[in-house]
């Protein structure tokens, strides 16, 4: 606690500064606005553009067999996978921008889209 006592007046207010500076940039970096279409992808390629405030049911036929896509109340998710583990199905009710469920094995994903295109580190 003895270098508390080394800072000073300036010091405390770089730290504030900073502080404030990561609270409001924070939510501004990883906002991508309003979700406003799914984008369904088959094998790398654009299957079907859904827009989200009309609720409807989607098949898509992949390798394996056909799966099914719903939307529901701005929301999307894959109701049913010929795959072996689930995983997208697991996956629930996808509404926020940028978020996305793959069945990888039927070569099939679902990406939720809005406005901006969210941030991502890995692209960055």
């Amino acid at each position: 606690m003895l270098w508390l006592t080394l800072l000073k007046p300036g010091d405390w207010l770089m730290m504030a500064s900073g502080l404030a500076i990561c609270v409001v940039s924070f939510p501004l970096a990883w906002q991508a606005g309003v979700a406003e279409k799914a984008v369904v992808r088959l094998a790398g390629e654009v299957f079907s553009e859904l827009d989200l405030s009309r609720n409807r049911r989607l098949e898509v036929p992949g390798p394996l067999g056909i799966t099914t896509i719903v939307v529901d109340k701005r929301r999307v998710r894959v109701a049913a996978d010929p795959g072996p583990r689930q995983y997208c199905v697991r996956q629930g009710w996808l509404a926020r921008a940028g978020e996305i469920a793959i069945c990888a094995p039927n070569q099939v994903s679902v990406e939720i889209r809005g406005s901006q295109r969210p941030y991502d580190s890995l692209s960055y």
